[in-house]
């Protein structure tokens, strides 16, 4: 249906309603395509006059609750255009937390962030993510926050401390700050897996947790335009 992999549609969103979804298809590279079917212009479903579905393109798609008693749905949009990402990368591993960062940083472009306008922070290790990732997070200039790191077990039990740190912390960071904190730190038991998930024979986690990034903060930015989420500084 396309002649390559890397046609994309930077403002496509998903949709659902009580008949019919909108699916996504992931390529090999993690580029996002729109599912082309009948009814369908571009990738966004054609509105008839009178519609009860309602969509904010800035951030995410609203579905009225229809008569048939169906929920209002919240999907976020992929689209950057509008928002400001701060990422934090861990030094230690630099093997796999170099071509993570550019995942991420190719992820937020092709979405529609210009790398120029991301902030990047390094920090020697996986375990000085979180503190960084909510300093972040609580300035109140991101929508955001990537944190990027890789963690290979080894022969003593360092590995655990430190993966359960990082996960922990960044979860922590997030909830304190009322600003999604992606957790993009690879925890594997060797080296080999781990280079395959930073852009080998597993793709790029880098490029799918810039998606997860942009999802969640517009999902999180239509609620609050709604009255359904606090505000930031409110958290």
């Amino acid at each position: 249906m396309f002649a390559s992999s890397h046609i994309f549609d930077p403002t496509a969103v998903l949709r659902t309603s009580s008949s019919s979804s909108q699916r996504r298809i992931l390529s090999s590279n993690h580029v996002i395509l729109p599912l082309i079917r009948p009814g369908v212009l571009g990738g966004q479903p054609l509105r008839k006059a009178g519609s009860k579905q309602q969509q904010d393109t800035r951030s995410a798609c609203r579905v009225s609750a229809s008569a048939s008693g169906q929920p209002s749905t919240y999907i976020g949009s992929l689209s950057s255009n509008s928002l400001k990402f701060g990422i934090v990368a861990a030094r230690f591993n630099e093997l796999v937390t170099k071509p993570l960062l550019e995942g991420v940083l190719e992820g937020l472009e092709r979405h529609g962030t210009p790398r120029e306008t991301v902030d990047v922070a390094w920090v020697p290790g996986s375990f000085e993510l979180p503190l960084i990732a909510k300093a972040m997070a609580k300035s109140g200039k991101y929508d955001a926050v990537i944190t990027v790191g890789a963690v290979v077990r080894g022969a003593t039990a360092h590995f655990d401390a430190v993966v359960s740190g990082a996960t922990s912390g960044v979860l922590n960071a997030s909830l304190d700050s009322g600003v999604p904190v992606i957790f993009c730190v690879m925890t594997t038991d060797t080296m080999e897996q781990a280079l395959d998930r930073a852009g080998g024979k597993s793709g790029n986690k880098g490029f799918e947790a810039a998606v997860t990034a942009i999802e969640t903060a517009n999902v999180l930015k239509a609620l609050g335009q709604q009255g359904l989420a606090k505000a930031r500084d409110a958290w």
